[in-house]
């Protein structure tokens, strides 16, 4: 009777977890925390193990690791087996830039050592924007959970026999725990790479050690469902002060995995805040458990497994076969959504249920079955061809992938372009600022300079390539006398050049991998070495969404004195683009020194203008594409 409120209990986290990714992949503007989805896991990976293992050296004296690591294997391996080698198969058959390294990918996975793997293989930005994102980027988890079966068993029997009593056994753990915390803010704060800090096993050790200490002074065979009214009140007001901290962190901005704060202690105070919902709905006393429990929450509970390991393939599968994601946002979730729980639930039903209880003897009946002559169960027959094809397929891509040569992203023309603007950008912006610093720019009458500006445009004609791309010598000339602070993503750090011949007053600040959360700071830096220009041109929106307040507060701290030019986005294979496109114009109404550049407009119209992630512009988008920006700042520049 315990046993299974604890299962429905821990269906209802496991539900709220597999929620959370998924609403996350959906509307990572709305959703900013939806990967902490996973500290759930964890933590409830070391809370219920630890409590199996603690409950058996109490009971027996012993623990049998041999039946605990059979049974991990049956419950783990049959699922994440069939998602690669299903993949695997529809990699070889429609998505063959995918083949290289995959397989590595799958031995990294079947040994458990894939958040390895990837801290040493991660993906480059070029990679990712080539549609070329990998299926399996979120197994990594797998790998540290199933680290963690493999080494637990081996650690709780040393504390044991060391530690003896369970109060230092906790000690010990909690020690642990939060030096794993530690280590991730430290390595943060030294400049290590990203990748090794998110994916590392010692960095997220924290939630699955805290996991484990509440199993050893919160044990589950120990909890009495007879206690106070006074103590159920308590243990439900606890829950619901987690419930509300855990929500406020998942929607809060700053848990964005591209900033400090959740290296800095934010992952970790949510993780404490999982651990005592656990901890609560763990008791029978109080209403947690039942609070939890639903149909909805028991089925997605019991399957989230399985929703987990398919999230990831379905939608780079479909994304890459769908055109313009941004105009069809919600209908294609949507079917990406119907496609998850199918192939979730034929997962659990075909390959779960039936293999996590197999042994040779029901393997030899099933063979038996398959076989016999008089036998009409062609449905079963159908299903065993079907996974013996899909089994075959798969291997053939597996085997013959070590002979497709990987693409090196970091070496096509458009990383090697943005990486010689972004060294001469550093080299201009030095220059620029030391000669801003020493000189207070005056306000100039735009009649006046309009009229040297054809003047010269007669005499001395400039940057005359740029006429055939639609903008005119008087405008070139009015160009070169705008003073100007850029600040951009890798779209604007590709034309950054481009840029800098027809401005050549403009500080450019534009880099790969930009969000909007960058741009206080730089804006900060320039205001604070007098190098902010009375104009203000911004490129952002191409590596993810931001919220209308993100922008208000951005606005605020320009100020109104200075005039800004925001180029809108052209990603239309990423679900945000019309959404960022929609506060900009918002914002163009709101402030009267805000102006859009329509690029998207311009773009869309032109997809030979792109590289093939259609969002990057090739030497010739570029060109087009700084000569609209030209165009517009020319014509409402503060001079």
């Amino acid at each position: 009777m315990t046993k299974n409120r604890f299962i429905t209990g821990y269906s209802g986290l496991r539900a709220l977890a597999v929620i959370g990714v998924i609403l996350y992949h959906f509307d990572p503007n709305t959703f900013v925390g939806g990967y902490l989805g996973v500290p759930i896991f964890f933590v409830l990976s070391g809370y219920l193990v630890t409590c199996q293992i603690l409950k058996s050296y109490e009971e027996k004296g012993f623990y049998d690791s041999k039946k605990f690591y059979l049974s991990r294997l049956k419950k783990i391996y049959p699922p994440l087996i069939a998602v690669l080698w299903f993949s695997a198969a529809y990699i070889i058959l429609f998505q063959r830039n995918l083949l290289a390294k995959l397989s590595q990918i799958v031995v990294a996975n079947l040994l458990n050592v894939y958040n390895f793997w990837q801290i040493l293989n991660g993906q480059s930005y070029f990679e990712r924007f080539a549609v070329n994102e990998s299926p399996f980027v979120h197994l990594w988890t797998m790998s540290i959970n199933g680290q963690f079966y493999l080494l637990w068993p081996v650690v709780i029997f040393l504390l044991v026999k060391y530690g003896k009593k369970r109060k230092y056994i906790f000690s010990i753990i909690c020690t642990l725990s939060i030096l794993s915390a530690c280590e991730m803010a430290l390595m943060y704060k030294s400049g290590v790479d990203i990748n090794r800090i998110y994916y590392g096993t010692d960095t997220r050790f924290f939630a699955l050690g805290l996991g484990a200490a509440l199993a050893v002074i919160w044990p589950l065979n120990k909890l009495k469902s007879n206690i106070k009214t006074s103590d159920t009140i308590t243990l439900d007001l606890i829950g619901l002060t987690s419930l509300i901290g855990i929500l406020i962190l998942f929607f809060n901005p700053a848990m964005n995995p591209e900033s400090a704060f959740p290296y800095y202690g934010g992952m970790l105070l949510f993780t404490i805040f999982v651990t005592l919902l656990v901890g609560v709905t763990a008791h029978p006393g109080c209403h947690w458990d039942s609070w939890l429990t639903n149909p909805i929450f028991n089925w997605l509970g019991s399957r989230s497994y399985e929703i987990y390991l398919y999230q990831f393939p379905v939608m780079i599968f479909f994304e890459d076969k769908v055109s313009n994601m941004a105009d069809h946002v919600q209908l294609y979730h949507l079917l990406e959504l119907i496609l998850i729980l199918i192939f979730s639930e034929l997962s659990y039903r075909l390959v779960e249920k039936p293999l996590g209880k197999i042994s040779w003897l029901k393997l030899k009946q099933f063979w038996r079955q398959v076989f016999a002559k008089n036998t009409r169960n062609y449905l079963l027959r159908a299903q065993v061809i079907l996974a013996g094809l899909i089994f075959l397929i798969g291997s053939i891509a597996i085997i013959i992938s070590p002979t497709v040569k990987a693409q090196n992203f970091n070496q096509t023309q458009l990383a090697r372009r943005i990486r010689a603007n972004c060294k001469e950008q550093e080299k201009n912006n030095k220059a620029l600022i030391t000669k801003r610093q020493n000189i207070s720019p005056k306000e100039q009458k735009k009649a006046k300079l309009l009229k040297e500006a054809e003047s010269a445009a007669k005499k001395h004609p400039v940057n005359k390539s740029f006429v055939k791309y639609g903008v005119s010598q008087t405008e070139l000339q009015l160009a070169r006398r705008v003073e100007l602070t850029a600040i951009g993503d890798s779209v604007m750090a590709g034309s950054s050049d481009d840029l800098n011949r027809l401005m050549p007053k403009a500080v450019i600040d534009a880099a790969i991998s930009r969000q909007l959360s960058v741009s206080f700071s730089l804006l900060k830096y320039y205001r604070s070495k007098n190098a902010l220009g009375k104009n203000i041109l911004i490129g952002l929106g191409t590596n993810g969404p931001f919220k209308m307040a993100d922008l208000n507060e951005l606005m605020k701290q320009i100020g109104k004195k200075k005039q800004v030019f925001w180029i809108n986005t052209y990603v239309p294979n990423k679900p945000w683009q019309n959404e960022v496109n929609r506060l900009l114009n918002e914002a163009a109404k709101k402030y009267p020194n805000f102006t859009v550049i329509d690029w998207y407009s311009n773009a869309s119209q032109h997809p030979n203008w792109f590289y093939e992630d259609k969002t990057h512009p090739t030497p010739l988008g570029s060109k087009h594409y700084s000569a609209l920006i030209v165009k517009q700042i020319v014509e409402k520049a503060k001079y």
